[in-house]
């Protein structure tokens, strides 16, 4: 696959480093600045071009007309729109660019049609949505998203206080609930795609499907300590803050944002009206006992230094707040922080490198087949695939149970129009369906792959 990447930033560079460790890509990068290239050149094995990428000449000397995947992911929204565009009149087949500013945020969808993108990446509302996933559960809880958002994977250590232990699915479903699907059980490191009588042990690792809401309610069944956010603190009022604030007031959990920038806090009171804005310094342990940080149900750190973010969250936790988030984009942090007890860490640069790395594998293994999407999951041991149903489809409108499918494959979800389907033996496929499968490492190219004795 031949891949572009304007813009050798922390995000183009990540970009670069992961694609490029697929020998079955060519990746290049544009960038006015050469001593980043010059770095670049020296790790990795990508070609690198210094170069404005909205030029024609120099689209054309990176090979854009006979490019798969243009990615703009310069720091100018602008810049990205215009080598998108650019890049596809010159005969690029996909792009995709990184657009950041809030005003453009309600027009995206538009903006999309109108410059032909096949895709676009908010890194800064990317997190904030990342951030309102975290803050219901504990810090070994991990959640992936797909099937555009309304379906949620949560992976979870099966310990001994679970409900669950020693239950069988099928017991599971009648017993607990219906509405979720145990998808993956990982045991001494082995990938199972269970059947209903598979049964859970302690220290498997279980990756549960589902509706957002209804994994929580399940979560909290089982005995998961779940918690109802009510309050929520944020330090730091950039974009994520604004985003943040917007998606917790959406689910009524009342927000305050403490910001030192008196012009901001004055933007951020226009924006924002059900937020409480305060204009004060958030690493002073008096502000935020003044604020009553003890009484927060999360506390959440987003300002632009690292630092700064984990130690605020530190004092936070300290001063009795019951969970702690920090922003940070040094990852070689990571280990320190799962040993010094805030909760959960969200990574800019990471969040936005795998949402394309997301979209590129889902595009690679789309081509020249009806995949909508592909996601590695459990370390890449297992993968979420999403086809179309389609009039060839063979397996429409036959009730699940009396299909024969290939052993290593279970259709998780059913997604039909704003319904979403837990799918169980009397349900049906129709075309038009989105169809969401796990397998354990399946070469699927069609849904009719999925069909035993194809």
């Amino acid at each position: 696959m031949k891949i572009i990447i304007i813009g050798d930033g922390k995000v183009g560079y990540t970009l670069a480093e992961n694609l490029s460790g697929d020998e079955d890509n060519e990746v290049t990068i544009i960038d006015k600045n050469a001593e980043a290239l010059r770095d670049t050149i020296e790790s990795l094995d990508v070609r690198c071009i210094k170069g404005n990428g909205v030029r024609t000449s120099t689209l054309l000397d990176a090979g854009v007309r006979e490019t798969d995947l243009l990615i703009a992911a310069t720091t100018s929204d602008e810049m990205n729109m215009v080598c998108c565009l650019t890049a596809k009149k010159l005969g690029a087949q996909h792009t995709a660019a990184r657009i950041r500013d809030p005003e453009y945020a309600d027009e995206l969808s538009q903006l999309r049609f109108d410059l032909e993108l096949d895709m676009i990446i908010n890194p800064e509302q990317a997190v904030a949505s990342e951030i309102v996933k975290l803050l219901g559960f504990p810090s070994n809880v991990k959640i992936e998203t797909f099937a555009k958002g309304f379906v949620e994977m949560v992976e979870i250590l099966a310990t001994p206080n679970l409900t669950i232990l020693n239950m069988t699915l099928k017991e599971i479903s009648k017993r607990i609930s219906a509405s979720i699907l145990i998808g993956v059980i990982l045991r001494d490191g082995k990938v199972i795609i269970p059947d209903g009588d598979a049964k859970i042990l302690e220290n498997d690792k279980l990756y549960i499907v589902g509706q957002p809401a209804r994994i929580f309610h399940f979560c909290t069944r089982i005995g998961i300590q779940t918690r109802k956010i009510k309050n929520v603190m944020i330090v730091g009022g950039g974009r994520i803050a604004y985003y943040l604030a917007k998606y917790l007031a959406e689910i009524d959990v009342r927000a305050k944002i403490i910001e030192s920038n008196h012009a901001r806090c004055q933007e951020l009171s226009e924006l924002l009206p059900d937020t409480l804005i305060i204009q004060g310094d958030g690493s002073d342990e008096k502000m935020l006992r003044s604020e009553n940080v003890g009484d927060m149900d999360s506390f959440i750190a987003v300002t632009g230094m690292d630092e700064e973010n984990l130690i605020i969250a530190l004092l936070a936790k300290r001063l009795g707040a019951a969970n702690a988030v920090a922003k940070i984009n040094r990852m070689f942090y990571v280990d320190i922080i799962n040993d010094i007890g805030i909760d959960h860490i969200v990574s800019p640069k990471l969040v936005t490198s795998n949402y394309f790395l997301r979209f590129v594998r889902g595009l690679k293994n789309a081509m020249g087949n009806p995949v909508e999407m592909l996601y590695q999951i459990v370390g890449g041991l297992a993968e979420v695939i999403e086809f179309i149903a389609q009039p060839s489809t063979r397996l429409l409108d036959i009730p699940l149970k009396k299909l024969k499918l290939v052993e290593g494959v279970l259709i998780a979800i059913v997604a039909r129009k704003n319904e979403i389907i837990i799918p169980h033996g009397n349900d049906l496929i129709k075309e038009g369906d989105r169809v969401i499968l796990i397998t354990n490492g399946l070469a699927l190219s069609d849904l009719n792959d999925i069909l035993a004795g194809d």
